[in-house]
């Protein structure tokens, strides 16, 4: 802080996180080995230095957070009534700068915590305060309307935390955890990327705070190169693209985190689907139907009615009866196996599934295909005796693997094992000795096909262990896409049993799985990596024919050659429109369409057609000649096989 001017702190020693579904943050001890790493320690540098340039232009300026993230830092901060906007950033910038030229040093002190509670008092930092009260209160700071034992945590007390450290440079002073670096000039190059609204603790209920954003790297060269990256990501925006391709819509009066898909967007969902149902045939999963609702004690029965309590859409009918929108879809489908007797003949049993699920998430936390209230899921349920777990686990890796590497898509993700955080057995349910097998089968999978799953603590499913297929969308950000889960518990709770071959009757084990997982993620994820310009077999326009005059009989050989593709299964428009043919042709290279073909004499005359092929499909430079028959058959071909480079 500028002496004596308002302080500003982190608390030392403590992490923040975000405790997902509570709508608050807790804070925990950190052992983060970045922390020894020098980029860490600049962009944590940089934080501190942007409070220190928005104290020094805002005097009355109240702190709340300020933490290192992937590419950067940001930090949270009440200005009462003024708002910032990126105009501001110049000023900001600037202010930044001059600390950063000072080459300040870093100094660290210690201050007891009851004296750095007074401190914060005599400053006015009431966030700040409110976090110094709960470490003295709870030797946590933990939300006050949090249990520490809740959260899994040991309360200290405050006879635990008896010093808090602080850093000062110039004529300011942070209450900060570290590490810096040793003084404001070896900070690498930053910038300041932009603004967005953030409620103190993540809790509607707290003020709002104004969040600014920061990037960072060791060098001009590394920030130069991040920036252009980001530029791309922009263009590969799946919110951009799907409007700029007429995919996907919102509208308010049908809410919000509701997709709309156009048929254009329906192509690339049922081109999906149909292989995905491919895939099922061959290997002898069976289709089913359930509906979007039912009563509460399905869920109550399954434990989601807990694990998802703040999510639930609930239903009333005019009979008073109460239902409950479907949150997941494993409890229907645990009642289709309970509908008959089983042998152990008729397992493996694999239940499969495309159909909605809806969860009421945080406007807040809504946008595009990113987090929708309202979500398609490629689901999937085996049956199965506890032998057969390695076989159908296995069979399952295989399906993802073959699905991701047709997309080209294999290799650019990371795997997790996820397994329970042994600490916390409440957060579970099962019996100990299951969730013991499991995770073991699992590991054993992931090392067959060489996986490298990394073991995730604490990200277990509510039933079971479980296999994610991580990948990244344009923004650097993680999804969660394919899937396989061990489920001791849930067949256990529905009382579900087959008969084995002495007669007796057992608990068959469930396998979740998805393939895809969500279908507006995958299709979020698709768009970006892609950048809209998708395979054959996925784009909703596989050929446009672009006639260079309104005249019949250029019209009607155009008309011949869509009767043919149709024929094929082949997706063609006509643009017949009265523009000149180079807009004609930039119109269709805007929508990205795969194949573009201007139909003019000599396409009428010679029967063949010489199509341009976009860019990212195309072999060759060289454009050639192909009759009708022989290009229409191609491209069929092309889509039938899943192809990603043109075969023109």
């Amino acid at each position: 802080m500028r002496e004596p001017s308002s302080p500003f702190l982190f608390v030392p020693n403590l992490l923040l996180l975000e405790l997902p579904g509570r709508g608050c943050y807790y804070y925990q001890e950190v052992m983060d080995r970045n922390e020894s790493d020098q980029l860490y320690a600049m962009r944590h540098s940089l934080a501190h230095i942007l409070a220190s340039a928005v104290q020094h232009l805002w005097p009355e300026a109240k702190f709340g957070v300020g933490p290192v993230v992937d590419d950067g830092f940001y930090y949270d901060i009440d200005l009462g009534g003024a708002k910032l906007s990126e105009d501001d950033f110049g000023r900001i910038e600037a202010e930044i700068t001059k600390i950063i030229k000072a080459d300040e040093p870093f100094e660290r002190f210690e201050m007891p915590i009851q004296k750095a509670i007074d401190w914060a008092k005599q400053y006015q930092q009431p966030y700040k305060l409110e976090l110094l009260n709960d470490l003295k209160r709870a030797g946590t700071t933990a939300a006050k309307d949090l249990d520490a034992n809740e959260l899994g945590l040991k309360a200290n007390g405050a006879s635990k935390v008896a010093n808090v450290s602080f850093y000062r440079n110039g004529d300011f002073t942070d209450l900060c955890r570290g590490p810096h670096v040793a003084s404001t000039g070896k900070v690498g190059a930053f910038k300041l990327m932009r603004i967005s609204g953030a409620y103190w603790r993540g809790n509607e209920k707290n003020p709002m705070m104004q969040r600014i954003y920061g990037v960072a790297f060791a060098s001009e060269k590394e920030l130069t190169k991040h920036l252009a990256e980001l530029e791309d990501a922009k263009e590969r925006d799946h919110r951009k693209l799907g409007q700029e391709l007429d995919l996907f819509t919102f509208s308010e009066l049908v809410g919000a985190g509701l997709p709309l898909y156009t048929p254009r967007g329906t192509v690339i969902i049922e081109q999906l689907k149909g292989a995905l149902n491919e895939i099922a045939r061959r290997y002898d999963m069976l289709p089913v139907s359930i509906p979007h609702l039912a009563k509460i004690e399905l869920y109550e029965t399954s434990g989601h009615a807990a694990k998802f309590a703040d999510e639930l859409f609930r239903v009333k009918s005019h009979y008073n009866q109460e239902f409950i929108l479907k949150p997941v879809n494993c409890p229907h489908h645990t009642q289709i196996y309970a509908s008959r007797q089983r042998s152990y003949r008729d397992l493996p049993l694999r239940y499969i599934e495309q159909t909605m699920q809806y969860r009421d998430e945080k406007p807040g936390q809504i946008g595009g295909l990113q987090r929708t209230r309202g979500f398609t899921v490629d689901d999937g349920h085996t049956f199965c005796r506890v032998d057969q777990i390695e076989q159908e686990a296995s069979m399952l890796v295989e399906v993802i693997r073959e699905f991701y590497q047709s997309l080209g898509l294999w290799g650019e993700h990371w795997v997790s094992l996820s397994v329970r955080d042994k600490s916390t057995p409440e957060k579970y349910i099962g019996e100990p000795s299951d969730w013991d097998k499991a995770e073991t089968m699992l590991a054993a999978v992931s090392e067959k096909y060489g996986l490298a799953a990394k073991r995730m603590e604490g990200e277990a499913a509510l039933y079971g262990p479980k296999l994610d297929f991580m990948f990244k969308d344009s923004l650097g950000r993680e999804t969660q896409l394919a899937t396989v889960q061990l489920d001791f518990a849930m067949p256990k709770r529905f009382g579900l049993t087959y008969t084995n071959q002495d007669g007796d009757e057992q608990t068959p084990v469930m396998i979740h799985r998805a393939i895809l997982g969500s279908f507006e993620r995958f299709i979020m994820l698709l768009i970006e990596h892609f950048a809209g310009k998708f395979p054959v077999w996925l784009a909703p326009e596989q050929i446009r024919l672009l006639t260079v005059n309104q005249e019949a009989k250029t019209v009607d050989f155009a008309e011949k050659i869509a009767e043919e593709a149709k024929r094929l299964g082949l997706r063609l428009t006509i643009d017949n429109s009265s523009e000149s043919v180079g807009k004609k042709i930039r119109a269709s290279e805007l929508m990205k369409v795969p194949y573009t073909v201007v139909i003019g004499e000599k396409e009428i005359m010679k029967d063949e057609l010489m199509p341009r092929i976009r860019s990212d499909l195309a072999v060759s430079k060289e454009v050639q000649s192909y009759t009708v028959r022989e290009f229409l058959k191609t491209v069929a071909h092309e889509a039938a096989g899943r192809v990603t480079k043109s075969s023109l």
